[in-house]
């Protein structure tokens, strides 16, 4: 499974979901990541304020916070790759970042949901 991590600016908590204002992008993807993690996802944050090692330690997001600064933030990598600078990505993002995004059958196309048949269940004629 690929392994997305997500640089983000210095922020009161290690959600930014505290305080009395609110951002409602940070309330959104904390539940979307939240949302990753019960399907199994490899996803983690770092905050600059609480995490500030995880930052020097990427040649990556080191030479990202040098051109771009921590006004660039967040920045999110996909197995090493950056996939989205500046903003959060949405779910549907995380989810075809992680492996797990459904593909959804095409415009017309009926999908069959089938299901395992178990015992003798050959019909009324008896053949199958």
């Amino acid at each position: 499974m690929p392994v997305i991590s997500v640089y983000e600016p210095a922020l009161c908590c290690s959600t930014g979901v505290c305080g009395p204002g609110l951002d409602q992008a940070l309330v959104t993807f904390t539940a979307d990541v939240d949302h990753l993690k019960s399907l199994g996802a490899d996803i983690s944050r770092h905050n600059l304020a609480s995490d500030p090692a995880a930052f020097a330690r990427n040649d990556s997001v080191r030479s990202f916070l040098e051109v771009a600064g921590s006004e660039g933030l967040p920045l999110t990598m996909v197995d090493g790759v950056t996939v989205a600078t500046g903003r959060y990505p949405a779910r549907d993002q995380l989810l075809r970042y992680a492996g797990l995004a459904s593909v959804a059958a095409p415009a017309g196309v009926t999908e069959l949901r089938l299901t395992a048949v178990t015992g003798d269940s050959c019909g009324p004629a008896g053949c199958c």
